[in-house]
């Protein structure tokens, strides 16, 4: 947590510098400032994402308070890690929340286009290509080529290489098991997958955010059954 703390005032810092930067030329400016500026840019990039509204004129005096040895803080070091750690816990979770919402609002609309199949658990599906023919077992391997998009389209996942990638159905999401058993080979599905389905509230740090219905086009390209080979 120290180290979340000195990266966030490293972070106000440089945003700090902003409104000089309007009126300064940090390009020609001494060595100093265009370090200094240069430096507030990495760390901005970086923590850009931070969802913290912030006072940077307190920000400022706090940072004061911390490097002139005349002017006393107004909290102590303990004190002022669990108003920052509460600061972020009460973000993630309008976060969260957030997201939620736009997951039920998105799984309402999507479930009533035409086309779009709901299971009992909750999962949709568009048949893109239909065949007829087995369907994987439970415990099936199967070869797919597929990407994966969150609902804003972008793009988190894909298969690498043309030829496809084998995969396990039982060890991959809830979701994706589902799908994958209502398919014949050569048949091209697009899977809905629920939260709940999937990462659930918590998601993937830096990967999956909460709350995310994930979208797999896939074509399903051989089955392989586990018990066949017994």
């Amino acid at each position: 947590m120290k180290k979340l703390i000195i990266i966030l005032c490293m972070f106000l810092a440089a945003t700090a510098l902003h409104a000089r930067a309007i009126q300064e030329d940090y390009r020609n400016a001494e060595e100093k400032e265009r370090v200094s500026y240069a430096f507030g840019m990495i760390i901005g990039a970086n923590l850009s994402t931070a969802p913290i509204d912030f006072d940077y004129a307190a920000f400022t005096e706090g940072l004061r308070s911390m490097l002139d040895e005349n002017i006393e803080s107004q909290f102590s070091q303990q004190e002022a890690m669990e108003i920052v750690e509460t600061a972020l816990h009460i973000a993630m979770d309008k976060v969260t929340e957030e997201n939620r919402r736009l997951e039920e609002e998105f799984l309402l609309t999507n479930s009533q286009r035409t086309g779009v199949r709901v299971t009992e658990s909750g999962l949709q599906y568009e048949v893109l290509k239909h065949t007829s023919g087995d369907k994987p077992a439970g415990n099936a391997v199967v070869k797919v080529n597929y990407t994966g998009t969150f609902i804003d389209g972008s793009l988190f996942d894909s298969s690498a290489e043309d030829e496809g990638a084998y995969i396990p159905i039982e060890l991959v999401i809830p979701g994706w098991t589902e799908g994958i058993m209502l398919m014949s080979e050569s048949s091209v599905y697009r899977l809905f997958i629920p939260s709940n389905l999937a990462y659930g509230r918590d998601g993937i740090q830096g990967l999956i955010p909460p709350y995310s219905t994930l979208i797999f086009e896939v074509e399903l390209l051989e089955i392989i059954n586990v018990d066949d080979d017994e």
